[in-house]
């Protein structure tokens, strides 16, 4: 079993920065792609970003591509989403997960480990 407890949400004015952390307790995450998702009041969970298990592999969504990047430390079992040029639009809560497989993915249904999500929360 996993645990996934995300932290380093808070309130930042439009064009800031924020960087979330996702601290994995339980067993090693180094096989498991990571992902991270976001869920604004009335709307689905969406997708962000993922990396690989190895860390080598990234995918964005749309929205955020070139102002997100994804990482992780294996070594403290750890993944971080850094978030640049924040909008009014990209606030929300932020849920980190872990997939059971090293594949990134951006496929919800593929991840079976969630934290309990950290809010972020854009001023304009």
């Amino acid at each position: 079993q996993v645990q996934l407890v995300e932290s380093g949400g808070g309130l930042v004015q439009a064009g800031g920065s924020l960087r979330l952390s996702c601290a994995a307790s339980g067993r090693a995450i180094t096989s498991y792609a990571m992902g991270w998702f976001r869920q604004a009041p009335g709307k689905e969970r969406e997708f962000v970003g993922t990396i690989s298990g190895s860390g080598g592999t990234t995918y964005y969504s749309d929205s955020v591509k070139g102002r997100f990047t994804i990482s992780r430390d294996n070594a403290k079992n750890t993944a971080y989403l850094q978030m640049n040029s924040l909008k009014p639009e990209d606030a929300a809560s932020y849920y980190c997960a872990a997939t059971k497989t090293t594949i990134a993915t951006s496929r919800k249904y593929e991840y079976v480990y969630w934290g309990r999500g950290t809010q972020v929360t854009v001023s304009s």
